[in-house]
């Protein structure tokens, strides 16, 4: 399957963006009449046939849309505070999204070490491993949030928070209740401080571990976002 990603279709004839349409004809070298699927990042899989090519432009054709493609019966969100190196909040985008996550906030607490993003790049990150793993829905990245500002947020669902201190904390995989929304913070590099957990607590956070390895950053939110996929698809 050849997916391409546009977030202008309202039609039944679509104008592929000037760079899906340089991969489309350029890179794969598909012609007039070849098949190809479109998705609109929101669940919707669009079955298509292009129909004509042009120098720097390429039209398809909607034949069938098959609408909430690969639903999932709960929502993961991940709030992570940004890597010093912004190559590991990438890859973290990039895996996270091929293994299955709704919405990311990249948290701002007392030890970040990186407290701006430009969030256009890291969509594009997103954008580029929602086509490569054929998922019809895009998920959603916030702009970067202050942790004081964030806790107190209303979430329906379930809410987590992992730190490195030893707290007996009980392990994701155990206090997860299977197709539930989930929301789980992640720390810095230097983990969240004393007082952002105990923020955390007091706002009705559930304390979590990994294990008893200690993990990077992007590494704790691959782990949490591969546990709940893994718990929700158990039978």
């Amino acid at each position: 399957m050849n997916l391409f990603y546009s977030t202008n279709i309202d039609s039944e004839i679509v104008n592929l963006s000037e760079q899906e349409a340089k991969h489309c004809t350029k890179v794969l070298r598909l012609k007039n009449g070849d098949s190809i699927h479109l998705t609109d990042g929101k669940g919707n899989l669009y079955e298509s046939e292009i129909i004509e090519i042009g120098l720097k432009k390429c039209s398809v054709k909607i034949v069938n849309t098959i609408k909430e493609y690969g639903k999932r019966n709960y929502k993961i969100h991940i709030a992570i505070a940004p890597t010093k190196n912004i190559k590991r909040i990438e890859w973290f985008l990039e895996k996270a999204t091929e293994i299955g996550i709704d919405e990311i906030t990249p948290l701002i607490c007392e030890h970040s070490e990186r407290r701006e993003i430009k969030t256009e790049r890291l969509n594009k990150v997103i954008s580029s491993a929602v086509k490569q793993s054929l998922k019809a829905y895009h998920p959603k990245l916030n702009v970067p949030a202050k942790f004081s500002d964030f806790i107190d947020k209303k979430f329906i669902g379930q809410n987590f928070i992992a730190y490195c201190e030893n707290d007996n904390q009980d392990l994701l995989k155990d206090v997860y209740k299977r197709n539930s929304d989930t929301l789980i913070l992640i720390g810095p590099e230097g983990d969240f401080s004393d007082k952002e957990i105990k923020l955390a607590k007091d706002f009705g956070y559930t304390p979590i571990s990994f294990g008893k390895s200690r993990l990077r950053t992007e590494t704790a939110g691959i782990v949490a976002c591969h546990t709940i996929n893994l718990l929700n698809e158990e039978k």
